[in-house]
């Protein structure tokens, strides 16, 4: 629990039901509607006439000082208040307030309380003092909103077991007045967490430390208590160090689908600025992924109280508890269930973790559509390039544009189809890699050794619009998420001719993700597109329609063909004897600028039910930096 200062302002309502008394006498009416009118408006006029329970006059002034005293926290919000009929004895009476405090966008705190009144003269006077504000409020009392943050949901994969959980965590600090030699010190802090293989920037302590009051804890990196552990023995004893130990909420592993999941962390001012009144300083809230998307259902309802601070001391002397006067219990939040495969997830993270520059591994179980792994390497700063991502996809297209000609009948997997060096499409020159040329062969062949020459040449057969048609078929491009952001692709292939030829190869206009992919394989692998689910639990509000089968021959030979890649094509190297069975693959190595030497590395295909998109920013040839990652994963799996 935690005391936070409220800072709620809404609008003022003011209710004067029930004032009447009797008309040959003076009534209380225009006393009860001036102090009403006060405490709503945070100030006493002149026209309030309020005096202390000795019947001295208590200046307006002084009233609206101790009214801010009495309602703390809430000293800044309106209340609603509604006056009953006052009750009038001789010289004395009281009236019944309703009192309703938003102490919450969500809550309201909603009490009775009797303020006394007597009348002096002709003139009727509301005697002050701190139950009229809270029946338990006592002089030097005030009022202090507490917040409770509700246990948060837990995201579980698909069996049930929860993937996020609190761990056991150490802040490793440091204590300036504790520090002998900062130079020392950062040097010996670089060495121990290089040892641990956690990046962590130190640029900026030796200053920190110098802002910092010499008692302060300053903070240099949050360790999980194992990792923590195996470095103890390097940092517990440095001149300087303090540590914190707590619980967060993370994942088994610091790598653990880190970018899909997101995290969980301090409230920021910039978010508690977008969201006012939402969150409170000390909060936690998820960002990035799917503790960002799903953070109203995760995080659920904070409980809130309104605490009256201990005042004073008992007659033994023992000081006076604190009081709760309002208080509202947290709703923990919900959990969601996503349908990750711990064994594939780990197999996954792993693949890429080997891989300094930007990469991605996606799977997914072709029978049902539910994404299994959703790996992004350390080169991804963050970056979820496994659903994201947008690049060319290079010769790992070459399986939409062979969809197209096998479905139309313009081709089968024998149609020779010429590889030249070179093709020049309306004064364009398209080459092949490394200039090579297989002459005219199958087009299995072109398919398996990854010509681009011969599936430029292809393009007229596509027909208008024919390959974004059959990509869409494929679920390229369609309308469909998985509840995190997601981007499913983007193909144009009726420009020029120059476009619809690179469009056939993969280059050109079009644009794709890893996700998009791996759904198209699982397409070809199972006849039809089906869209591909991550979050089961709760279920998306729509759900996209399954595509339109590909006739059963285009499936046959589409399969014979990625085989092809994997026994005497582009892929035959780095995927020979992985074990598991038969692996249907296509290379893909996409350029992305003018120079021919910057692409992309490219692997898809799959193995029994699963089906799989490697993705390497910038990495060189697909057959084999990809296809090396795929092997690697798929043995793990075959453990």
């Amino acid at each position: 629990m935690r005391f936070r200062t409220g800072s709620l302002a809404l609008l003022m309502i003011v209710s004067g039901a029930g004032l009447a008394a009797c008309s040959s006498s003076p009534t209380p009416d225009a006393a009860i509607k001036a102090f009403v009118s006060g405490w709503q408006a945070h100030a006493f006029g002149s026209g309030a006439k309020l005096v202390d329970a000795n019947g001295a006059a208590v200046p307006a002034a002084t009233a609206t000082t101790e009214l801010a005293g009495f309602t703390g926290d809430l000293s800044t919000v309106t209340p609603k208040i509604d006056a009953g009929r006052p009750t009038i004895t001789k010289n004395d009476g009281q009236v019944q307030l309703t009192v309703a405090y938003p102490v919450t966008a969500k809550v309201t705190w909603t009490y009775q309380t009797a303020v006394p009144l007597h009348l002096s003269g002709k003139t009727w006077q509301v005697v002050w003092g701190p139950k009229d504000v809270q029946p338990n409020l006592i002089a030097g009392g005030t009022m202090k909103i507490a917040y409770t943050e509700a246990q948060r949901g837990k995201i579980l994969d698909s069996t049930g077991a929860a993937i996020v959980e609190s761990r056991d965590v150490v802040d490793v600090g440091v204590e300036p007045k504790l520090i002998k030699n900062i130079d020392d010190l950062i040097d010996k802090l670089k060495f121990a967490f290089k040892a641990l293989e956690v990046d962590v920037d130190l640029s900026d302590l030796k200053q920190r430390v110098a802002d910092a009051k010499p008692d302060a804890f300053v903070n240099v990196v949050t360790l999980r208590s194992d990792t923590y552990a195996l470095g103890r023995p390097l940092i517990h004893d440095l001149d300087g160090t303090v540590f914190n130990e707590h619980t967060m909420e993370l994942a088994p592993s610091r790598i653990y689908a880190h970018a899909l999941l997101g995290e969980v962390d301090d409230v920021t001012k910039e978010t508690m600025d977008k969201n006012p009144g939402k969150y409170h300083i000390g909060d936690h809230v998820g960002y990035g992924g799917l503790q960002q998307a799903y953070e109203d259902r995760l995080r659920g309802t904070d409980g809130v109280s309104v605490v009256m601070p201990g005042v004073g001391q008992d007659p033994d002397g023992s000081p006076n508890p604190s009081k709760t006067l309002f208080k509202v219990a947290p709703v923990p939040g919900q959990p969601i269930t996503v349908s990750l495969d711990s064994k594939a997830q780990k197999a996954a993270d792993a693949a890429v973790q080997a891989q300094p520059k930007q990469s991605a591994f996606i799977a997914m179980r072709i029978s049902t559509g539910q994404i299994i792994a959703v790996a992004n390497g350390p080169g991804a700063t963050g970056q979820d390039t496994a659903l994201e991502a947008q690049v060319p996809p290079g010769s790992i297209f070459k399986m939409v544009t062979a969809t197209n000609v096998l479905e139309s009948g313009a081709a089968t997997p024998n149609t020779t189809v010429n590889c030249p060096a070179t093709l020049t499409v309306d004064g364009f020159t398209i080459h092949n890699s490394e200039s090579e040329a297989l002459g005219k062969v199958p087009l299995i062949t072109d398919f398996a050794k990854s010509c681009n020459t011969a599936f430029a040449s292809l393009y007229p057969k596509l027909g208008t619009n024919g390959l974004a048609n059959t990509s869409k078929q494929l679920g390229i491009g369609g309308d469909w998420s998985l509840g995190v952001p997601t981007f499913t692709g983007s193909v144009a292939d009726d420009g020029s001719n120059v476009d619809r030829a690179a469009a056939a190869f993969g280059q050109g206009k079009t644009l794709v993700s890893p996700v998009a992919m791996v759904g198209a394989v699982g397409a070809v692998a199972r006849g039809e597109w089906k869209p591909p689910t991550l979050v089961i639990d709760p279920a998306p509000a729509t759900v996209a329609a399954d595509g339109t089968a590909l006739k059963p021959t285009t499936v046959t030979d589409l399969k014979a063909m990625m085989r092809a890649v994997v026994t005497s094509g582009t892929g035959k190297t780095r995927m020979a004897g992985t074990p598991g069975g038969p692996v249907y693959a296509k290379t893909g190595t996409a350029q992305f600028d003018s120079d021919p030497e910057h692409t992309h590395a490219w692997f898809i295909g799959y193995q029994g039910d699963i089906a799989f998109a490697v993705l390497v920013v910038n990495g060189g040839f697909g057959g084999v930096v990809g296809a090396a990652m795929a092997r690697n994963f798929l043995t793990a799996m075959n453990k």
